[in-house]
């Protein structure tokens, strides 16, 4: 052998695509359920298509990634055989699934040419093929230069209370995600996409304590919350300038940052409006949900009008006609009209845990500001539509 062909063979180890081990059905599917979410449906890359399995020990690894999100996660399997092999995401998943409950599952690699994943359960039996597990992309975690813990609930809170406001236009990526920092020993999570402003706080754990701030994207938002799911324990939250890791019982999930400033949402939330309207909040979302029947698809538009004692909720339109709804409301300041989009209020009001939503106005043109009666981590800013 020539000392080039030694040098390749050194760099370039082929890792066995031979495998054996059985599964409880349920175990791999929820495993598989979890990771194969982050596998997009059309890739450029063949091997981003498919998931690594590898067996180690009396353990065996599932890995998926876009090349901006990787998870892993493991479960525990009885062994025959150790090796790592990688098959379509996406069809194994489905061929798990519709195995019958309580199956056990049967994953056999071989190191035939081509590579192959025979799949046995009672009488069920498949055969999927295999890309090189060489070609599998690895994500690196880089320096993480704070790590820190959190309870389930905290993440819950930080995730589902502002979500809803993420933008999804794209031409203004840096509104992609929650921006994650801390401030006066606040951990706070604040979205928006220019029409709604969501922010949370809790106490800063040790560890969170002097971060700048960190834009986690909407799809990295979505498969941790997926993980969390399914009940955890503390989940370990590690940052650096460009990634986020969370350990989540046997799951790990790495994700890139989005490289973007933030704008200062400091500066949308109101701090001068002075007319306060106390209402229940299931009456006023139903309220809004009956009457924005009529608003039309275009502006979904539904206009609050405010007297002493009660809130009108109207809406007109030249297709549909017109409906107006009156509940009862604490407002004691002079009459006036305001006008807002009704998908924008019925999401906002869905996160709202408390049974009244106390809203702060200035006038007909400025943004409203609104909190939850039971919950003082949270404030929402929504603005106002012309009407």
């Amino acid at each position: 052998m020539t000392q080039s062909a030694a040098v390749q063979q050194e760099t370039e180890v082929t890792i066995s695509q031979a495998l054996s081990v059985t599964v409880e059905r349920a175990v791999l599917l929820k495993a598989l359920g979890h990771v194969q979410s982050v596998v997009e449906r059309r890739n450029t890359l063949p091997i981003l298509a498919n998931i690594k399995i590898e067996v180690s020990g009396n353990s065996l690894s599932l890995t998926a990634t876009d090349t901006d999100i990787e998870i892993t996660e493991k479960i525990a399997v009885e062994v025959a055989e150790e090796g790592a092999i990688t098959v379509p995401a996406h069809t194994l998943y489905d061929i798990i699934r519709k195995l019958p409950d309580g199956a056990q599952v049967a994953l056999i690699g071989t190191d035939t040419a081509g590579g192959k994943l025979k799949i046995n359960s009672g009488s069920c039996k498949f055969t999927l093929a295999s890309l090189p597990v060489n070609d599998f992309p690895e994500m690196d975690r880089g320096n993480m230069t704070h790590s820190f813990k959190l309870l389930p609930a905290e993440i819950i809170a930080l995730i589902d209370k502002t979500k809803f406001a993420i933008s999804t236009e794209e031409t203004r990526y840096y509104l992609n995600g929650i921006f994650l920092h801390t401030k006066n020993d606040k951990l706070c999570a604040v979205a928006t996409d220019g029409h709604r402003l969501a922010k949370v706080e809790i106490d800063a754990p040790a560890g969170a304590k002097d971060i700048d701030g960190v834009i986690i994207p909407r799809k990295t938002v979505g498969e941790i919350r997926k993980l969390i799911e399914d009940g955890a324990g503390e989940i370990e939250v590690s940052l650096s300038d460009s990634k986020i890791a969370f350990v989540c019982n046997d799951a790990v999930l790495i994700s890139k940052l989005i490289d973007g400033t933030f704008p200062d949402y400091e500066k949308v939330i109101p701090s001068d409006n002075d007319k306060e309207v106390e209402i229940e909040s299931g009456a006023l979302a139903r309220a809004v949900d009956r009457v924005s029947t009529i608003s039309s698809e275009k502006t979904r538009a539904v206009k609050f009008t405010l007297e002493e004692g009660k809130l009108i909720v109207s809406a007109t339109s030249e297709e549909n006609g017109a409906a107006k709804e009156e509940i009862e409301a604490e407002y004691s300041e002079n009459p006036f009209d305001i006008g807002f989009n009704s998908r924008y209020l019925l999401e906002m009001m869905s996160v709202l845990k408390g049974q009244k939503i106390q809203i702060r106005l200035k006038d007909g043109n400025a943004p409203a500001l609104v909190s939850d009666s039971e919950d003082p981590t949270s404030l929402f800013v929504i603005m106002p539509m012309r009407i």
